[in-house]
């Protein structure tokens, strides 16, 4: 390939990666203060399997740090139809299934957020956590999306 082409193809790829960073789903962005390079972000994310979930998560974004904090808050609600054909889908587990990642750092450390189905009480819950220790402890948060008043609900098998 010619110096031409190569840079051609150079330039399309920070054009596309300009494009694509403008593609964010950031709702909101709010200064921490003059002397400091921290900013609280607010990302909405979509749930892959049951788009009528949307989930809310705030978290820190230091931007002249090699890592951010490991800090975060979760919160999910239904925001269009839940169907039963789309909760069939979804793992149902003790695990669940991670639904978003994010890298938060260079050192390895990642913002994830599960889903977990709660049969007995119809309910989605959605587990945001830090794969990384920070002072002895992985920040976590969770938040829970109950499905009655959905397509999905279904009365719950009673165990007594």
């Amino acid at each position: 390939m010619d110096a031409s082409k190569t840079a051609s193809l150079l330039l399309a790829t920070l054009l596309g990666s300009v494009v694509l960073s403008g593609c964010s789903d950031d709702v909101g962005k709010v200064s921490l203060g003059l002397f400091t390079t921290k900013d609280v972000i607010i990302d909405a994310k979509h749930d892959p399997k049951i788009p009528g979930v949307t989930c809310h998560i705030s978290r820190i974004e230091a931007n002249l740090d090699l890592a951010d904090p490991s800090d975060m808050s979760i919160s999910c609600r239904q925001t269009g139809p839940i169907s039963h054909a789309e909760l069939a889908d979804i793992d149902k587990s003790k695990n669940g299934e991670v639904v978003f990642k994010e890298s938060l750092s260079i050192l390895f450390k990642s913002l994830k957020v599960r889903r977990i189905f709660d049969a007995e009480n119809q309910t989605l819950l959605y587990l945001s956590y830090s794969t990384k220790e920070t002072n002895g402890s992985h920040k976590h948060a969770l938040s829970t999306v109950p499905l009655y008043g959905t397509g999905a609900w279904q009365k719950p098998l009673t165990t007594k």
